[in-house]
């Protein structure tokens, strides 16, 4: 059974799972759907067309599904939808997607938003990502599994970042980021693999496969897609070979600094 305080407001029509708590003050919008044992916090508000999964944790002042921050947006349906065991903190901005960008923003399972950071519309995130204070995602930007953002960082909009990549605090990103690299700067620019995020997470072999992988791609001083040609073509590794075929299909390009071939 829902715990839903006196003072709080919840519209008729919203889907309330089993257990969910929701405080004095919150905002609950009549097509939202609230899964099992989620906790909403005080004067928390969810907004339009929007999905959250269960034993999500929205604290006070969030603000989950209002409308985008885009001019082209005419009031077209559109859609938020948020997976399960998420952490929403203070004052974090969740936007819905556009018609532009397929109607709908979606965000994956067991992720940390921290305070203040937003998430503009049409944003794709997968799981286990972790965004730092203030941390500002443009429209459009993909960001993968296991990927960690620093505080004071804007994102540039039709961003991807890869799996298990990590970018520094108080960075500017405007291009593309491969899965288990590291990135710094502004504007940032790769310094190296994400080490300390694939030690944890991969076995030790293929740490040191990504080391070679890397150091081939972005140090070697070779043109950047005919190293990573080459490497695809004889790789053993799938996460050398998700390495290569994001450098394939980047748009907006890999912000490294370009080096002299060292042969």
């Amino acid at each position: 059974m829902a715990a839903i305080s006196e003072l709080a407001v919840v519209e008729e029509g919203a889907e309330i799972g089993e257990g969910v708590e929701i405080g004095p003050f919150a905002y609950v919008s009549a097509k939202a759907k609230i899964g099992d044992r989620t906790t909403i916090g005080q004067c928390a508000r969810i907004d339009g067309d929007t999905t959250i999964g269960e034993e999500c944790r929205i604290f006070s002042h969030a603000v989950v599904g209002s409308i985008p921050q885009d001019l082209k947006f005419h009031g077209e349906e559109v859609k938020l939808i948020i997976g399960d065991r998420n952490t929403i903190r203070e004052f974090t901005l969740l936007n819905p997607g556009t018609e532009g960008g397929g109607g709908v923003t979606k965000i994956g399972n067991d992720n940390l938003f921290m305070g203040y950071v937003h998430v503009a519309h049409d944003c794709i995130i997968g799981d286990r990502c972790i965004f730092a204070n203030a941390a500002t995602l443009a429209g459009h930007v993909e960001v993968g599994n296991g990927v960690v953002v620093g505080g004071m960082t804007p994102i540039h909009q039709f961003v991807k970042i890869g799996d298990l990549a990590m970018i520094a605090g108080a960075s500017a990103l405007s291009q593309d980021i491969p899965p288990y690299c590291l990135a710094e700067g502004n504007r940032a620019v790769l310094r190296g693999l994400n080490l300390t995020g694939l030690r944890r997470n991969l076995p030790r072999e293929t740490v040191n496969e990504l080391r070679v992988a890397y150091k081939e791609l972005f140090e070697r001083g070779k043109p950047l897609k005919e190293a990573a040609e080459a490497l695809l073509a004889g790789a053993e590794s799938e996460e050398v070979k998700a390495m290569c075929r994001f450098v394939l299909e980047t748009k907006r390009g890999i912000p490294y600094e370009r080096m002299k071939d060292d042969k």
